[in-house]
């Protein structure tokens, strides 16, 4: 086979199931997914889709390809890995991820790292999907909540995110301050629709608030802080966000209960390398 394009792309339509799936993954026009598919199907002169109105379903050929695939992207990440832990400089590129709403935490890191180390470009990848160490989607990722227990990775703690509760002065000014969570008649309350991330202080508002009495719901954490930081109402903030700001109002402290941690990750087998090495040793000392 001359192209692993076509080959990649077939993979991904096979592991999300439909087209709009594949190239929103890949990055790249329906067309484009739809152009290669057919171009493998017509290499091999076989069907790797049944196509269907709920998407495409691998055919027993389209399921192998998708086994082949993953295995060949596995051994090009260990490739990889292996060129990057063999490679003694500080120069080139450090990739890393996050989810977004812990960029405002990053940023510093990166902006002190490019500072001290010119030479290595550093690409952040901010997404809510979990990029693949093993396959080389990432050097370093730092997440947030339980402890990812992903086999062949290092994890070390990073900061605990304390949680509280806030309002601007603004909105204190034309609605006071609430004496009671279960009672906040006349009150604003920012917090998650069904579909928003699972997190110990987004489980307190669907407890310990009503539905009625959320006037915005939102599924992305990071929408619902910034309606709390721009005096929409009140809900909650991470430290990292609220510190130093005059014109936030505590409403409620930060609760144990509440607490986010979040971790630094690395692969095994990059961990040793000298950029990444010299990155974390740049976070310890900060």
């Amino acid at each position: 086979m001359d192209d692993w394009n076509e080959v990649r792309i077939a993979a991904a339509v096979a592991a999300h199931g439909t087209i709009s799936a594949a190239a929103k993954t890949l990055g790249v026009h329906r067309a484009t997914v739809i152009r290669h598919v057919e171009q493998l199907e017509h290499r091999l002169g076989q069907k790797l889709f049944q196509r269907h109105s709920r998407g495409m379903q691998p055919t027993e050929l389209g399921q192998r390809l998708l086994t082949v695939a993953e295995a060949t992207h596995a051994q090009f990440g260990e490739l990889y890995r292996e060129a990057k832990g063999l490679s003694g400089d500080l120069s080139g590129e450090l990739v890393i991820t996050s989810v977004d709403v812990l960029s405002p935490l990053v940023l510093p890191l990166l902006e002190r790292f490019q500072q001290k180390y010119p030479a290595t470009t550093v690409r952040y990848m901010a997404t809510d999907q979990v990029l693949k160490l093993s396959y080389g989607e990432a050097d370093i990722a730092f997440r947030i909540g339980q402890k990812p227990q992903t086999p062949d990775n290092v994890v070390r703690p990073f900061k605990t995110v304390e949680m509280g509760i806030y309002a601007t002065q603004a909105y204190v000014n034309t609605y006071g301050v609430p004496q009671e969570f279960e009672n906040l008649k006349g009150h604003r309350f920012i917090g998650p629709d069904r579909h928003a991330p699972t997190a110990p202080f987004i489980e307190w508002v669907r407890r310990n608030v009503p539905e009625n009495q959320l006037s915005i719901k939102a599924n992305s954490v990071g929408f619902m802080w910034l309606a709390v930081k721009s005096g929409i109402g009140i809900g909650f903030l991470p430290d990292f966000l609220a510190d130093g700001q005059d014109h936030l109002v505590e409403i409620h402290a930060p609760k144990p209960e509440w607490r986010e941690p979040t971790w630094i990750v690395t692969h095994v087998d990059l961990h040793r390398s000298r950029k990444i090495q010299a990155f974390r040793k740049l976070v310890k000392s900060i």
